[in-house]
């Protein structure tokens, strides 16, 4: 188990300076800067309009869940987060696995989002990333200074989406990469339970 877990800790600690660059070779992004900030402009405005809508937390949820199911890169973020267990997962497990964590995904940073009621987000600029393109936006709220927030496109999907947030410095992929490996060392490798605490999460 010690060696298990110090593995683990080593992996997470080498993919914090390749985050992007990790990324498979096909992740070379072919969309353009205007397609990246087109796209974070519509996922922006999208969520302007659930912050503003008034709506319970159930129900802005459900509209947060709706924005990553669609402008999202789910399978890929979802490999990455398992990081080097997904090589030995059957694509029974591997697509149970998906599912799950694309709703505790949505539900974890929806609820982030939330947090923005009362303010907005604008759309600054974008620049190039090995693997993509970033879009930076900065997070206006009432009572708070301003922070950036800033979302990583990709079109290696097939379709140009977004494959990362980075809110306040904190790196999305990297953050769910060494939470999703402590679940895992809590449940001693067990695909089964790290599916099922997140479907709980």
């Amino acid at each position: 188990m010690t060696h298990f877990v110090t593995r683990r800790t080593m992996m997470a600690t080498a993919s914090a300076a390749l985050t992007t660059i990790m990324l498979p070779v096909s992740a070379v992004a072919a969309a353009s800067a205007a397609q990246a900030t087109a796209l974070v402009q519509e996922i922006v405005t999208t969520i302007n309009q659930i912050i503003a809508s008034g709506k319970s937390e159930a129900a802005m949820i459900g509209d947060f869940q709706n924005v990553f199911a669609r402008y999202s890169d789910v399978p890929a973020i979802a490999r990455y987060a398992l990081g080097q267990d997904a090589r030995g997962a059957s694509p029974a497990q591997m697509q149970a696995f998906t599912t799950a964590f694309s709703g505790y995904i949505a539900r974890k940073y929806g609820r982030r989002f939330r947090e923005f009621i009362g303010g907005q987000i604008q759309v600054n600029g974008a620049s190039n990333l090995p693997r993509g393109i970033a879009v930076q936006t900065t997070a206006v709220l009432r009572g708070q200074a301003p922070f950036r927030v800033d979302f990583h496109i990709s079109d290696a999907s097939g379709r140009v989406l977004f494959f990362n947030i980075i809110i306040e410095g904190i790196d999305m992929l990297l953050s769910e990469r060494t939470e999703i490996g402590a679940i895992l060392d809590r449940n001693r490798g067990d695909m089964s339970a790290l599916i099922a605490a997140l479907q709980a999460t």
